[in-house]
């Protein structure tokens, strides 16, 4: 019997349990519904030393019976096989069945098992996670202040580029956003000067002192290094300047030279825009007869081989300049990404469906990787895309607790 088995072990479990270990097993029992918060406080704060937090926790555990009790050594194997080893537990309990797969571990499911709404975290979920400093911390008076940038560009100037299906785009995100508990600063149709100011504005933004983090989102057109603006022309005399914003603006504008308030806070970028630069690319218009479109102005003719395009180079970053970014790129350099007319892009489509199946479990780095993965379904006759996670300078990760 696991009771018998724990009994037999408690010295043993009281001499040799390292501090870090019994906050793991504190952790595990509270998400495995063995202890209450309360209980687990209780180990935490009402014993001085380590050896009174493990008998305390042992005898707790124990009380609950074989269950609580088979539940706690298999916690134990999992954390410190050592010290499973040690004890004899292998011995003296058969052997503990095998804990389940991590949901953060789990591959995404099938399409048809996808949530349509976003699931909630729990509360004790949330506070499993409190005194983990590999987590950056999120508060509920933080989680109210929660502040996003959403810029769409979908009309342009030269009718011929119109983002068509983009407004389907614009209302998934500000309807996953505001879910998240964000409060949503909504621009639509910006040149590129216009894109930075919005930006700047935004760096100034109130709630920005209390957030728990930042999401920016910007879908347009663009290009390697460059989100077009409305503006943008196919062609320019040689006295004009083409509407371009740099990327490179965002993380200027939000780190911590101009924007103190976001200091070691989390600023999560997803940039819907294709990052193709194609000698002899020809211009892409969205077509009555097209159903998948691209979004970048120029294409390469498939008549033409694939040139080569430099990687960006982050060597000369001061890690002290930049810190605490991530972002998601809806491609990889030099190729395209796509929008269906009717349902929007495919990448905010598939973030809308991972994060509202996975946000309430799964930190920003996980959520990002299974969108990633959800691309290998994307198969439509000779067109790919592949979204790429850029420029992380995450130091902890980072859950967003919906519904907190």
């Amino acid at each position: 019997m696991a009771v018998a088995a724990l009994t037999g072990v408690r010295t043993g479990f009281v001499d040799n349990v390292s501090k870090p270990v019994i906050k793991q097993l504190l952790d595990d029992l509270v998400e495995g519904g063995v202890l209450n918060d309360g209980e687990s406080e209780s180990v935490r704060e009402d014993n001085g030393t380590r050896a009174d937090m493990a008998r305390d926790l042992i005898d707790i555990v124990r009380k609950k019976g074989d269950k609580a009790s088979s539940k706690m050594i298999t916690y134990i194997q999992r954390r410190d096989s050592s010290l499973y080893e040690k004890l004899g537990l292998l011995d003296n309990q058969p052997a503990p069945e095998p804990l389940e797969q991590e949901p953060s571990k789990q591959e995404p499911p099938k399409q048809e098992e996808w949530s349509d709404t976003l699931k909630h975290t729990t509360e004790q979920f949330w506070r499993g996670k409190l005194r983990d400093n590999s987590i950056y911390p999120v508060t509920k008076e933080a989680f109210k202040n929660r502040v996003a940038l959403l810029i769409t560009n979908i009309k342009f100037t030269d009718a011929t580029l119109n983002r068509n299906g983009a407004e389907k785009d614009q209302e998934n995100m500000e309807k996953l956003l505001s879910a998240l508990g964000y409060e949503v600063v909504k621009y639509t149709n910006l040149t590129g000067k216009e894109i930075n100011e919005a930006l700047i504005e935004f760096s100034k933004h109130p709630k920005l002192k209390e957030t728990d983090s930042v999401v920016v989102v910007i879908m347009s057109h663009g290009k390697l290094g460059a989100v077009l603006g409305v503006d943008y022309k196919k062609t320019l005399s040689n006295t004009e300047k083409q509407d371009e914003f740099p990327i490179d603006n965002i993380y200027k504008q939000l780190g911590p030279e101009k924007c103190r308030a976001l200091l070691d806070k989390p600023k999560i970028i997803i940039i819907q825009a294709c990052r193709g630069e194609k000698a002899g690319a020809v211009l892409v218009s969205d077509s009555t007869k097209q159903d998948l479109v691209c979004d970048d102005v120029k294409q390469p003719s498939p008549s033409l081989p694939a040139e080569e395009e430099g990687l960006e180079d982050d060597t000369l970053r001061c890690v002290h300049k930049e810190k605490d970014f991530i972002c998601l790129l809806s491609c990889t350099p030099d190729t395209v990404s796509y929008r269906q007319r009717d349902h929007g892009s495919i990448l905010i489509q598939y973030i809308v469906q991972v994060f509202n199946t996975f946000a309430h479990e799964d930190d920003i780095e996980e959520l990002f990787r299974k969108v990633m993965h959800r691309f290998e379904d994307f198969k439509t006759q000779n067109k790919r895309q592949m979204p790429t996670k850029d420029r992380c300078t995450l130091i902890r990760r980072f859950y967003f607790f919906p519904g907190l």
